[in-house]
């Protein structure tokens, strides 16, 4: 299934559009305040879809285990050492309460870890291709 993100952005203006499959979603982000730009950065961005990802699959991994989770905390972080480089020491913290005992909350962690999608993306580091560029002079 391909997920797309689009983004328009002019002064003032910034629009997100998603896909996933054949659903289609929009989220409000303000720009800049200069008003070009995003308001929030694409590490940002990066640490929440890590963190959004790990909560999604958790839940999914409960749904399929009958393990009723009842709430979920995820914080994710990441070093940005400098412009342009990549980030470093990416971690995440869990609080996961659900009916179940100590030992399988641990287990469903560890396996919705094992298949969390957007940190299997992280930890493989395929290549980010910029495929093409349109120009528009005015």
């Amino acid at each position: 299934m391909r997920a797309t993100a689009r983004i328009h952005n002019s002064l003032g203006q910034h629009q997100v559009k998603l896909s996933m499959g054949d659903r289609a979603s929009s989220i409000e982000i303000a720009p800049k305040p200069s008003g070009l730009g995003s308001s929030i950065s694409g590490g940002e961005f990066l640490v929440l879809a890590l963190a959004t990802c790990y909560c999604n699959d958790l839940y999914r991994e409960a749904a399929k285990l009958g393990i009723d989770v009842s709430h979920v905390d995820v914080e994710c972080g990441a070093e940005f050492p400098a412009e342009g480089a990549p980030a470093e020491q990416i971690t995440f913290t869990t609080r996961i309460t659900a009916k179940a005992t100590e030992v399988e909350i641990q287990q469903l962690a560890a396996q919705a870890d094992r298949l969390a999608e957007i940190q299997n993306t992280v930890r493989s580091a395929i290549p980010a291709v910029l495929t093409k560029v349109e120009v528009e002079s005015g």
